[in-house]
């Protein structure tokens, strides 16, 4: 029997609240050679919900496995109707403070590189260059038969083309660009299949439930051995995909900092956490490293 994907974690400890130093983080990154591990609370600001956090979608809103999608096909119509109406906002979020800091820090030689656990692109649309996406990007849609990989732009339009006048209004749109709808809402949804060889279309993206690539892993704990601090921005750090990269620098003794408002899972391996928004601790930090960040470090792309 497949079992469900973890999507809460419970602290078994006390865990501390946090403080607002962020002189630790300022320090490592003047030494440079600093790994960022970013989540979901980098992009709320832009208007993305996080997970997990306060008011995080979890609390209203099961994911879509890889399990109910490749087996269902009337999952898939309800998860690619949400899903093109979701688009609709997703694909207009832009950069915040946050990312543009992060690429800000990259630019002046403070990153040794970026991992994130987020689909939304938007660490390279602020200008970040050398970013890994952990979890994939949903601006791509890949064919689970051929493997042939598409904009998501394209099939945008032609859902659109196979959906004229479908505008319901969702409920709330989700970190994975999933609107909440209702089964009327859906209604008979009409799904796309690839125009290469006729299969079954998925973002390209890693579902719950789903594997992420070994050689996505490996990439990203080479990325680990290398840094010299893992630096931790907006992750409740609740699922493996990401723990596993704070456990390995723990135990090789390369520092851990976490900037999350929130205790996270991966607490215990920090040397500490910073309870601050990210947008004002990392405007804060560059402003106090002498380095600027402004609209100009976002790309118009």
């Amino acid at each position: 029997m497949r079992m469900r994907p973890t999507l809460s974690w419970t602290p078994t400890e006390e865990l501390s609240p946090g403080t607002t130093d962020l002189e630790p983080v300022a320090d490592a990154l003047s030494s440079g050679g600093v790994l960022v591990l970013s989540g979901a609370g980098i992009s709320t600001e832009s208007g993305i919900p996080d997970y997990r956090g306060e008011g995080g979608s979890l609390s209203r809103h099961t994911p879509m496995t890889y399990q109910d999608f490749t087996a269902d096909a009337q999952a898939r119509r309800r998860y690619w109707a949400r899903s093109h109406l979701g688009w609709r906002t997703f694909g207009r979020a832009r950069p915040n403070a946050g990312h543009r800091a992060v690429a800000a820090f990259e630019r002046h030689g403070m990153l040794s590189g970026v991992i994130t656990q987020n689909v939304d692109g938007l660490h390279q649309v602020a200008g970040s260059e050398d970013v890994v996406e952990l979890h994939g990007d949903l601006g791509r849609v890949v064919c689970l038969s051929c493997g042939t990989l598409s904009p998501r732009r394209e099939l945008a339009g032609r859902l659109e083309e196979a959906n004229e006048g479908f505008a319901p209004v969702a409920a709330a749109i989700n970190p994975d660009g999933d609107a909440d709808l209702t089964d009327e809402q859906v209604g008979d949804f009409r799904v796309v299949p690839c125009t290469v060889c006729g299969g079954v279309l998925k973002p390209d993206v890693v579902f719950f439930g789903e594997a992420v690539p070994p050689e996505r892993v490996e990439h990203c704990r080479a990325l680990v051995r290398e840094a010299s601090t893992l630096l931790v921005l907006g992750s409740s750090l609740t699922v493996m995909s990401g723990l596993r990269f704070v456990r390995q620098a723990a135990q090789a003794g390369h520092p851990v900092l976490i900037v999350n408002r929130d205790p996270t899972r991966g607490d215990r391996h920090a040397v500490t956490r910073i309870a601050l928004p990210l947008g004002t601790a990392l405007t804060t930090l560059a402003g106090r490293l002498g380095i600027p960040v402004d609209e100009g470090d976002a790309r118009t792309g």
